[in-house]
């Protein structure tokens, strides 16, 4: 086998095709609403870390669990990307009527693409946080937030960071 591409044999590239069972499906006894999705910093330096913060409440009459999601796109990369990468995810447990701040970190390892070796490229990234993945069709109600970050500086190989 000489070609290594993943274009056309993994879900993550198929285009617009959505999997049948994608990550995070499934139903549950509640319901969940996100809100102040927040980037620190919102602008930051080609190897630096992104952090990321946001509540997540159970609007429902029952303790739940919600299996928190955060994705990553690269708005342009000079190699094929998936549509979306899962960078970060956890399990939460949150009482009826409750709610929880939840922190994550983005390393600058999860925004690296393969051009010949792992390299990291300034430009604009969007993220995605919520329970399923983004523009996912579900029978129980589940949203996704989503902000727009920026990388800055020069591309450069990720064992240079």
């Amino acid at each position: 086998m000489e070609n290594y591409t993943m274009e056309g044999r993994t879900y993550r590239y198929y285009g617009q095709d959505a999997p049948l069972y994608p990550f995070g499906y499934g139903l549950s006894y509640t319901t969940f609403q996100y809100r102040d999705l927040v980037l620190s910093p919102p602008v930051l330096p080609v190897c630096a870390n992104l952090s990321v913060s946001m509540v997540l409440e159970n609007t429902g009459q029952r303790d739940g669990e919600e299996v928190v999601q955060l994705y990553l796109r690269w708005e342009h990369s000079s190699v094929p990307v998936p549509r979306w990468q899962l960078v970060a995810f956890r399990r939460v447990a949150v009482p009826a009527g409750q709610e929880t701040k939840l922190y994550f970190q983005v390393v600058a390892e999860q925004r690296a693409v393969w051009a010949q070796d792992w390299r990291l490229e300034p430009g604009t990234f969007t993220l995605f946080a919520g329970g399923q993945q983004p523009g996912q069709q579900m029978r129980a109600p589940s949203e996704v937030l989503s902000t727009r970050f920026t990388v800055t500086g020069a591309a450069r190989p990720l064992r240079g960071c």
